[in-house]
């Protein structure tokens, strides 16, 4: 994409973002759907770490993590997020901001079936973001799940879910030589369209 390029992204900030993460997937990173998570922790402490992307939609971008893991309580105390998802090969990033709500049950549900069988046991097993003694313990834990669960199914646990952001703003970052590097933020015109602007790199 040249500069000039750059500047007729697609109107629609969701088809963009789509359309930028099928090229990262189509040149084989490894991981083209980590996101960097911001959230805000009850006690007003800011807090980053990095999730998996896992739908991107009209609604707008779904993740799945523990409801009470640090991430899951911040949200519960400000139900707000900023989120990057940055492709270092292709100088890409997107930025997004927005409100967050809970993914329903019925959904999380069929999204946890669909994982793989120590991904739905290590769920049980680690309540995640509380301390634990050693690595055995944490072992110990996962080897109850499998014994509890064995010859059936493992069910959604009650205290784990999706999380949608509802992006109010969104950013296009492209990077460029000499640090001129092309940004295009869209914000809602009012009018259930986007406005678009050119920002200084």
């Amino acid at each position: 994409m040249n500069a000039e390029g750059f500047d007729d992204l697609d109107p629609d900030p969701l088809l963009q973002l789509q359309l930028w993460l099928e090229e990262a997937a189509g040149a084989g990173l490894r991981e083209p759907y980590a996101m960097s998570l911001a959230t805000v922790a009850p006690g007003g402490e800011p807090q980053v770490r990095v999730v998996l992307l896992r739908a991107v939609e009209v609604q707008g971008l779904t993740f799945y993590t523990n409801r009470e893991s640090e991430k899951g309580r911040a949200l519960a105390a400000h139900p707000r997020a900023a989120a990057v998802l940055f492709w270092d090969p292709l100088e890409r990033q997107v930025r997004v901001t927005g409100p967050v709500t809970e993914v329903d049950r019925v959904e999380s549900a069929v999204y946890f079936a669909g994982r793989p069988r120590g991904s739905q046991l290590a769920a049980w097993a680690s309540e995640q973001s509380r301390p634990v003694a050693d690595r055995a313990a944490l072992e110990d834990r996962f080897s109850a799940a499998s014994v509890r669960f064995a010859g059936g199914s493992v069910p959604l646990p009650p205290f784990w879910g999706g999380y949608r952001i509802a992006p109010v703003r969104y950013e296009f970052w492209q990077g460029r030589r000499d640090r001129l590097h092309d940004r295009l933020q869209y914000a809602p015109d009012g009018r259930g369209g986007w406005d678009r602007r050119r920002l200084m790199p």
